[in-house]
């Protein structure tokens, strides 16, 4: 089975249980899954897939990781797959060159809750996931993004037009919470990300009203999304567990099992430049950035 296969297959038995994985509350008191040795966030569709595990511990080991700190994982305890990209060096059929390509891999973690012997771990610090100041404040994040698009307000629902890169808003009165607002605000400021002047992602399907709520742009909003929502400590408001809702995207992922890793990975990059923590280095090598390699 490929990683692709293995991971896109996890996420298919979470929403045929009516779990949305990237629609899975945060909790803001412990901050993003992180690996306990590196204290390194971990990234793209490992957020999602941690999340659903629903550990109220943020920290997360291999088990060769848990032996060299002296612990055990427990008898009977499950894994939680995965990814990371390994990259590859090929031989370009027609120049002859070497050229190096991402391979999907995966492999397994435990909590440490799973653990014997691990000790207790401090509570993660919430401002060392991204910019401390942006933690907890929707505003700064919206007024932080680089080269934002204009945003309008007074229209009967929420778009994103590449053509005039302006993000139309209904007015914030029309919401029953901010955290709606901000939830829906963050989804169309994620799509305008993907804009020739930005992070240039081909945004096809996007046509205001009329977008088709289950393409792989849709799921890059929703996934990216829930990232700013995290930053922002907000539950995101627009959850969506309905029986059509959960139906939809199971057929989407079972045509294509890339879709939900890639769109991950897109989504965490489009997370990553509005809030103004990714490098243009960063940006370029995004596919690469999933995770670190197995320790």
């Amino acid at each position: 089975m490929t990683a692709y296969e293995r991971i896109t297959e996890r996420i298919v038995a979470l929403l045929e249980q009516g779990i949305s994985p990237w629609h899975k509350p945060w909790n803001a008191r412990t901050g993003m899954p992180r690996n306990l040795v590196t204290k390194k966030p971990y990234r793209g569709i490992n957020v999602f897939l941690l999340l659903a595990m629903s550990y109220e511990s943020p920290f997360w080991l291999t088990f060769r990781q848990a032996a060299q700190l002296g612990g055990t994982v427990r008898k009977g305890e499950k894994a939680c797959p995965i990814v990371f990209w390994k990259p590859m060096t090929i031989e370009d059929e027609e120049s002859g060159m070497e050229r190096m390509i991402p391979l999907l891999r995966y492999y397994h973690v435990f909590n440490t809750a799973q653990c014997n012997g691990i000790g207790d771990t401090p509570p993660a610090a919430i401002g060392s996931d991204g910019p401390e100041l942006l933690y907890g404040n929707p505003d700064a994040i919206v007024a932080g993004m680089p080269t934002p698009p204009e945003i309008k307000h007074g229209f009967v629902c929420a778009y994103y037009s590449p053509s005039d890169d302006v993000v139309g808003m209904p007015s914030r009165e029309r919401f029953d919470t901010k955290e709606a607002y901000y939830s829906t605000l963050f989804h169309e400021l994620i799509h305008s990300t993907g804009h020739k002047g930005r992070l240039n992602r081909p945004l096809t399907f996007i046509s205001g009203y009329g977008r088709d709520p289950y393409c792989k742009e849709e799921l890059i909003a929703e996934m990216g999304a829930a990232f700013l929502c995290a930053h922002a400590e907000i539950v995101e408001e627009t959850i969506r567990n309905s029986a059509a809702y959960i139906d939809g995207w199971l057929k989407q992922l079972r045509k294509d099992e890339t879709l939900v890793v890639q769109a991950a990975a897109q989504a965490q990059k489009a997370a990553d430049f509005i809030l103004g923590s990714a490098t243009a280095q960063s940006m370029v090598n995004a596919e690469l950035e999933l995770v670190s390699s197995p320790a």
